[in-house]
């Protein structure tokens, strides 16, 4: 049976100014854009000892887990570090609405962006029971 094997892209609307949303990924996340306004991100950059995975999940329709936005979705950025992300992005102004909680596998925090999207930040680590604390 032929099947999905992986994400190849996430594609969403924004409800203003689609460049500056972009921009403020680009100044805050650090993703590199190209010169058609999106960004390439390659597993084989990612050196991080998972392997690289895309986690897919479908909420219920009472689910809490995106709020306070009220989008249907949110995206999980892998970052390399979160604690030093972190520091940067309250530098800058940009307010966490969660965390940093550290799990199983790995560490997390949530954001939201200019439109009200909340985004959740994750440093990867190999799931391990020890990894908890909080």
């Amino acid at each position: 049976m032929a099947r999905v094997t992986g994400i190849g892209g996430v594609f969403f609307k924004s409800h203003g100014d689609s460049a500056a949303l972009a921009a403020w990924y680009q100044q805050h996340l650090g993703l590199p854009l190209e010169s058609w306004g999106g960004a390439v991100l390659k597993w084989p950059d990612d050196a991080v000892a998972d392997g690289g995975l895309t986690v897919w999940h479908v909420a219920a329709s009472d689910s809490t887990w995106f709020s306070p936005s009220d989008a249907a979705f949110m995206i999980n950025y892998r970052v390399d570090d979160l604690d030093a992300l972190i520091a940067q992005l309250r530098a800058d102004g940009v307010a966490i609405v969660g965390g940093p909680e550290a799990h199983e596998n790995g560490k997390f925090a949530w954001i939201l962006d200019p439109e009200g999207n909340k985004l959740e930040l994750w440093e990867p680590m190999v799931w391990d029971e020890n990894n908890k604390s909080g």
